[in-house]
């Protein structure tokens, strides 16, 4: 399945991505289990007052922490957070906005 994966930054920063993905299964389970990895290695806060941190939550986190400037030089990585964003959430549309805190799909 193809999945567009687009993250905003801010109003004048976002990356669109295009990865093809076999969703469901142990390769959904991995990339959840990348997100808690990366979250954990990059030392990420909990976005929300409740300290309660969700995958949405994880996603957004870890976007912020790579932040555009990585992900826009680096795109065999902007790649990999594309794929895992969109095996973790199986879905073909997948946005995640800094700004507003959302991801959406």
């Amino acid at each position: 399945m193809r999945s567009d994966v687009t993250i905003i930054f801010n109003a004048r920063q976002s990356l669109e991505l295009s990865v093809d993905i076999e969703p469901g299964g142990q390769a959904s389970i991995d990339a959840r289990d990348w997100f808690d990895a990366s979250w954990t290695e990059l030392d990420c806060e909990p976005l929300r007052a409740s300290g309660k941190v969700l995958l949405l939550d994880k996603i957004l986190g870890v976007a912020r922490a790579l932040g555009y400037a990585t992900l826009s030089k680096d795109k065999a990585f902007a790649q990999e957070f594309a794929m895992q964003a969109a095996l973790a959430l199986e879905k073909p549309r997948v946005t995640v906005d800094l700004p507003n805190l959302l991801v959406g799909f």
